[in-house]
């Protein structure tokens, strides 16, 4: 049976940055009370420009460089995120179209933050089955656009940006070890966006009730997350016969710092062994996870044989953990550039929409 490593990894944030000293020129808050309650000091925000499938194809490009792996060669891709670019077609087909990742499976998976935990594992397993070689796992979010900026309670909480894993097949021991996965739907109240789906499709009056904005029970959130992430970090490690004391990082969801503070207490592990940048980012749901664990690598903090868990939670309720064991790129003999793949991709498209214009229009002569 293959074994599934992480063999790239990247990331990418939108440029603008909104401190907590701008965000209290728009409601009665400051960057004492933000620091003292989250541990954010700023957070990035898209632009008009960018959206959930531009922000991924960034961070799955600089992933792909890491991993020295063509678009071409991935066999699946999916994309974790609770901002959908729409509700279909899938971001993860958008991606999967501007990589120019010609013969990969795509789909989006929806978890909430947990949603990158699950992904991994989804594209984990099917590795290890045999029924795929190489996978691109993207946590991406938009979540600024669905923010009400006069709600104290949920703006000062959430950024924008992208992270980006490769997993590819390898007979080398290592790699994804072990992946819990849990939900619990009677709590689904407690972190919400209403609007927009089958049951409250968009009308004036779901405008004007704010469905359409991230609406939270803060406090309820929190007793959960306290309570579940130090439980799926040992849970995770039971199947292998490994306690914390084995674990050289812990890379959690980057929600709040009170809450990893909270964990690591619970664990009895030292709050330097977790990898925290939430003051940098915000809450990036999906996409905290991968951007926290590139930082980690770049920083020389995350090496090769290290064992790491992910942990995560979110709306749903749902929440998880993985193990994985850091090895790093599978030795290559040829140097790949996939960012030359991007103008293939744009002329394929473009092809594509052409032949199916030209079919569309030859069909309509027939008939």
């Amino acid at each position: 049976m293959p074994f599934a490593h992480i063999t790239g990894w990247g990331m990418y944030v939108p440029e603008p940055v909104l401190t907590n000293n701008d965000i209290a020129k728009l409601i009665d808050t400051n960057d004492e009370w933000i620091r003292d309650h989250t541990g954010i000091r700023e957070r990035h925000i898209a632009r008009e420009t960018e959206f959930p499938s531009t922000l991924a194809v960034e961070a799955s490009l600089r992933a792909l460089q890491v991993a020295n792996l063509a678009p071409t060669e991935l066999d699946l891709i999916i994309c974790s995120t609770s901002s959908p670019e729409y509700i279909f077609p899938a971001t993860a087909c958008l991606i999967q179209d501007q990589i120019g990742a010609t013969k990969a499976g795509a789909f989006d998976l929806l978890a909430a933050c947990s949603g990158f935990i699950f992904a991994t594992n989804m594209a984990a397993q099917a590795i290890r089955s045999g029924s795929i070689k190489n996978a691109l796992v993207i946590g991406s979010e938009t979540l600024s656009r669905f923010v009400d900026w006069k709600d104290r309670n949920t703006c000062i909480l959430f950024g924008d940006g992208a992270g980006a894993f490769v997993l590819q097949a390898s007979d080398k021991p290592g790699g994804v070890l072990s992946a819990v996965m849990h939900s619990d739907g009677s709590g689904s109240d407690s972190l919400t966006l209403l609007g927009g789906g089958s049951r409250h499709p968009a009308t004036e009056q779901t405008l004007h009730e704010g469905k359409h904005f991230v609406q939270m029970d803060g406090k309820a959130v929190f007793r959960f997350a306290t309570r579940v992430m130090g439980r799926a970090v040992q849970e995770a490690l039971e199947p292998l016969g490994l306690t914390t004391n084995d674990v050289q990082w812990i890379i959690p969801h980057q929600a709040n710092y009170r809450i990893i503070e909270t964990a690591a207490k619970y664990l009895k592990m030292p709050l330097d062994k977790f990898v925290i940048n939430v003051q940098n980012y915000g809450n990036t749901s999906t996409a905290s996870i991968p951007i926290a664990t590139v930082e980690a690598v770049e920083k020389g903090q995350l090496k090769s044989g290290d064992k790491t868990v992910f942990v995560g939670f979110g709306a749903g309720l749902t929440w998880g953990a993985m193990v994985v064991e850091w090895t790093g790129p599978i030795p290559a003999t040829k140097h790949i550039h996939p960012k030359q793949y991007r103008l293939f991709a744009r002329l394929r498209s473009i092809a594509r929409r052409a032949i199916r214009y030209i079919e569309g229009f030859l069909s309509r002569k027939e008939l």
